[in-house]
């Protein structure tokens, strides 16, 4: 079965410190800064993306909430998201959506902050469901504009390892790293994250 998870708890330090101020003075707090439209949160498996990614969301005032776009089809992935909800705890709204991404986004409340976790594990649902990718996520980045909240995106970044020895995983591989792409340059703020160290890589202006 394809999938490459986003759940991974990340490390406990402080990730909401420091991260879409410009990156000569990345040391700003995230608590004295509005979120942008749409940010990006980048990284590879166990980097701590996630548990950074609520830190920016857990700044904000106004409801949380949590677009989960995994299906929970073996075991693993249900102990996954079980410790994803432990950590979390009561404030955020949970809400699933493993294939209908744009549906739940407009669905969301306009004072909220949404995180999708994660644009990796919803393009391996288009992919499993025989849907058009490139159709699907064309759609996706044409919503974001219109978006009355703004919404942070989780994804990895799986294009830093070997090569895939079977079609299916590298035809995943490649709509993984088109997608992230195609994010990143609709996003304000992009932010990598590697042990638990966020990365810059594109600011506010």
């Amino acid at each position: 079965m394809l999938h490459l998870g986003c759940p991974s708890p990340g490390h406990p330090t402080n990730f909401v410190a420091s991260t879409f101020a410009n990156p000569s003075h990345s040391f700003k707090t995230m608590t004295s800064l509005s979120l942008p439209p749409v940010t990006l949160v980048l990284g590879g498996a166990r980097s701590g993306k996630s548990r950074y990614a609520e830190g920016l969301v857990e700044s904000q005032a106004g409801a949380w909430i949590y677009l989960a776009t995994a299906a929970a089809g073996d075991d693993e992935m249900v102990a996954r998201i079980a410790e994803h909800q432990r950590r979390r705890g009561g404030r955020w709204q949970t809400r699933e959506a493993p294939l209908d991404l744009i549906g739940a986004l407009d669905a969301a409340e306009p004072n909220a902050t949404i995180l999708v976790d994660c644009l990796t594990l919803w393009l391996t649902n288009i992919l499993l469901a025989d849907l058009d990718v490139e159709s699907e996520c064309e759609k996706l980045i044409a919503a974001l504009p219109g978006l009355d909240s703004p919404v942070v995106f989780v994804s990895n970044e799986v294009g830093l390892g070997i090569v895939p020895d079977n079609a299916l995983a590298r035809r995943f591989r490649d709509a993984a790293g088109r997608l992230n792409q195609a994010v990143a340059e609709a996003a304000q703020s992009v932010v990598f994250v590697a042990a638990g160290l966020p990365l810059v890589m594109k600011a506010p202006a």
